[in-house]
């Protein structure tokens, strides 16, 4: 019986991850729809690179300064053949990695789309190495591991421990407040505005596109924080409906507020499954459904206010939608969580917004320093020559359409 449990939990998980990576096929595409057309390729290529890099660095360092735990060590024990090795049966451990690498590699797509359009291929994978190797694990590990006896503190402070189901802030929070940090040390995209500092609109390339990544990203959401549970015992019906409601209150939200934009709408969708993350499993379906509304609005009303007032050039909204939208999910569990909105209880609302609001001025500030030291030392921008003729010719030497390019259609 217990070999048959481990082997469902393995199942379990891998079928999780396997739905959270389905999920940067959903950040390439929003991002391929989102920019110009001479931009597509390029954005492509960023995500399954990065993702790619994300897991070597989260293999070998990243892993191991979260949770403590590296396997460089024989094929039979880390496969939990060898019983006193310390590593489950059936390799669990294994496909747990791939799981939470999985939740990693998000942090560098996320910074990916608000930087898009104008930086240079090389320095955004020094940048997605060290992020991902070396500031999200300390972040991971001290509210989803033991580093630090962090959550002992917390529960010494507040009374309860800092709680983030599936990483409205860890994840989401860290990336887009990171992305902050980076779009701001980019600057704007040439001609986005004039002057006299009116902003210049520069419409997405293809809207379908944008739509297939925002349908991709919704359904392996629900991997994201379903399978967050990590084992079948721990599975729960609650987080799944509370996905969903959230979802349809972040795109009822942002269809009103945004006018009816298919933009708004289809990341009116990611702002509340960003949202609902943290408390899905203890909110009342009735709360995610609040949180979600809310999300939209903070995502669409400050969108707005980014591009067109405070001259912030985030091409994708991660800020809002992920920086600004994670950092309200993290501090609404404390809210929706309560017994008394029906929620499970045990969560504290100082704890929730002490801690959000900590890990949002953490990542921002890492976001700021690596950026700026990429820019004074190999530079982070593309040459105005390069940034004209787009990223995909500059930078992979071939457009998304080829065939139009050399004059075979």
């Amino acid at each position: 019986m217990e070999v048959a449990k481990t082997g469902t939990d393995v199942f379990f998980i891998l079928i999780g991850a396997i739905l959270v990576f389905a999920m940067h096929a959903g950040f390439a595409f929003l991002e391929a729809g989102s920019v110009r057309k001479k931009n597509q390729v390029n954005a492509l290529v960023k995500i399954i690179v990065d993702f790619a890099v994300s897991t070597v660095v989260y293999f070998f360092i990243g892993y191991n300064i979260a949770y403590g735990v590296n396997f460089l060590s024989s094929a039979s024990e880390i496969s939990g053949l060898t019983s006193n090795a310390g590593f489950a049966a059936n390799g669990y451990d294994l496909v747990k990695f791939f799981f939470l690498m999985t939740f990693a590699a998000a942090i560098p797509a996320i910074i990916s789309g608000g930087i898009a359009e104008r930086a240079r291929f090389k320095p955004q994978l020094i940048a997605t190495a060290v992020i991902v190797g070396l500031v999200y694990p300390v972040l991971e590990g001290m509210i989803w591991g033991n580093l630090f006896g962090f959550q002992n503190t917390i529960i010494e402070v507040f009374g309860f421990p800092f709680h983030d189901f599936a990483g409205s802030v860890v994840v989401h929070a860290m990336g887009g407040w990171m992305a902050l940090g980076a779009i701001v040390t980019l600057g704007a995209r040439m001609g986005r505005y004039r002057k006299d500092g009116t902003p210049l609109g520069i419409p997405p390339s293809n809207i379908p596109f944008l739509a297939l990544g925002s349908w991709i990203l919704c359904i392996g959401w629900f991997g994201f924080n379903v399978m967050s549970a990590q084992q079948v015992s721990s599975l729960s019906g609650l987080v799944a409906i509370n996905s969903l409601m959230a979802m349809v209150g972040g795109i009822l939200s942002a269809l009103v507020v945004g006018k009816k934009d298919p933009g708004f709408v289809h990341n009116g969708a990611l702002a509340g499954l960003v949202a609902i993350c943290a408390g899905s499993d203890i909110v009342h379906p009735l709360g995610a459904l609040v949180i979600g509304t809310v999300a939209g609005f903070i995502f669409v009303k400050t969108f707005t206010i980014c591009s067109n007032k405070w001259k912030i050039d985030d091409v994708l909204g991660v800020w809002p939608l992920h920086g600004l939208c994670g950092l309200w999910g993290g501090i609404a569990v404390g809210i929706f969580g309560q017994e008394i909105l029906w929620g499970l209880g045990g969560v504290s609302l100082m704890a929730q917004t002490a801690i959000s609001t900590f890990a949002a001025v953490m990542a921002c500030i890492s976001g700021f320093i690596i950026f700026a030291f990429l820019k004074k030392t190999v530079g982070i921008r593309l040459s105005r020559e390069d940034e004209y003729i787009g990223a995909d010719l500059a930078i992979h030497k071939i457009s998304g359409t080829p065939e139009e390019d050399f004059g075979l259609r």
